[in-house]
C-alpha cells in the first residue's frame, strides 16, 4: 500500500504534488490511502491516518516530519494493523545526518555537530574541523539558498563571522531546526546534483536532482558502497568533485525525498516494488 498526504481542502483526494505518484501506483496495482498530513504534524497521529484501512504493509510517499511525529505515525498505524516499511528508527537514521554520516565517512565532507544551538557547543565544533571554509546545515536540512548569509563559511576560524552565519541560520530554520548546528568542510564540485533512489541496498533508480530537474545524470555516475547504512529506503545525492570523484552530499529517507519533475512518476513506484 502507498500512503500519501491527501488534500487539504478534499481530504478524499491525494495532495496535487503526489498525485500522479497516487495514479501511477493504483496502475501498478497498488491500494493508495490518505495520510492527513496536518493532523499529524500537530500531534495527532490517530486522526492523521483515520483513513487508511487495516492491514497492509506500507510505503509513504509525503511532506517531510521529524522524528518524533513520524514515530508517532508508525505507531498510529501499527495500531490498525499497517507496517510501515521504514520503522521509526531507521527513518530517524536516514533523516537525520549523524545517524547515517559515519558509514559513509570515506565519501562525504568531514563533518563535526552540536547537540542544541548553543555558541559555545558550536565555537567547540568549528575548532574541532579547524581552519578554511566550510558549509553549515542542521541535522536535516541546509539553508542553501541563503547562501552567502546562512549556509558559507569563508573561515570557521573566525569566531564571529562564522557565528553571525549560524546566527542567521538558526533564525531562517525557526522552528524547523532539528538537533544542532552541522559544519561540513567546503569541497568544489562541478555540475549538478543526482539523486539516487536505494531499496534494500540496491540501486533502483539514477535521476536529475529536483533543484535541477532538466540536467540528467551523466551515464558515467560512480555509485557509492553503502553496505554500511543498511536502511529499506533512502535518496543519494552525488556530485563530482573537481578532483573527478563522486561524492555523498546527503543521504535521506526516500519517503520524503522529492522526485525531480523530469523522472516519470512510473519509474518510481516500478523502483519501489
Amino acid at each position: 500500500m502507498l500512503l500519501v498526504p491527501s488534500d487539504v481542502l478534499r481530504p478524499r483526494r491525494p495532495d496535487e504534488h503526489f498525485a500522479d505518484e497516487a495514479r501511477a501506483a493504483r496502475d501498478a496495482g497498488m491500494e493508495v490511502a490518505f495520510v492527513d498530513h496536518d493532523a499529524v504534524a500537530g500531534g495527532d497521529a490517530d486522526g492523521g491516518v483515520a483513513r487508511v484501512p487495516a492491514g497492509a504493509d506500507a510505503v509513504y510517499r509525503g511532506w517531510m516530519l521529524d522524528g518524533d511525529r513520524y514515530a508517532a505515525m508508525a505507531g498510529a498505524l501499527a495500531a490498525r494493523g499497517v507496517t510501515l516499511r521504514t520503522g521509526p528508527g531507521e527513518y530517524r537514521r536516514a533523516h537525520e545526518l549523524p545517524g547515517w554520516y559515519a558509514a559513509v565517512a570515506g565519501d562525504t565532507p568531514e563533518s563535526v555537530w552540536t547537540v542544541g544551538d548553543g555558541r559555545e557547543a558550536f565555537r567547540r565544533a568549528c575548532a574541532e574541523l579547524g581552519g578554511g571554509p566550510a558549509v553549515l546545515r542542521d541535522f536535516t536540512k541546509s539553508m542553501k539558498h541563503y547562501w552567502h548569509e546562512a549556509a558559507y563559511l569563508p573561515d570557521i576560524a573566525d569566531s564571529d563571522a562564522a557565528w553571525a552565519v549560524a546566527s542567521r541560520f538558526r533564525e531562517l530554520r525557526g522552528d524547523g531546526f532539528t538537533g544542532g548546528f552541522v559544519v561540513r568542510r567546503f569541497e568544489s564540485f562541478t555540475g549538478a546534483e543526482v539523486r539516487t533512489w536505494w531499496v534494500g541496498g540496491v540501486c533502483r533508480l539514477v535521476t536529475a536532482h529536483p533543484d535541477t530537474p532538466e540536467q540528467l545524470p551523466p551515464d558515467d555516475v560512480e555509485l557509492p558502497d553503502l553496505g554500511g547504512v543498511d536502511l529499506p529506503f533512502v535518496t543519494v545525492d552525488l556530485a563530482l568533485r573537481t578532483d573527478g570523484r563522486w561524492r555523498i552530499i546527503e543521504i535521506g529517507d526516500g519517503q520524503v525525498s522529492d522526485r525531480p519533475q523530469s523522472t516519470p512518476p512510473e519509474e518510481l513506484i516500478a523502483a519501489l516494488g
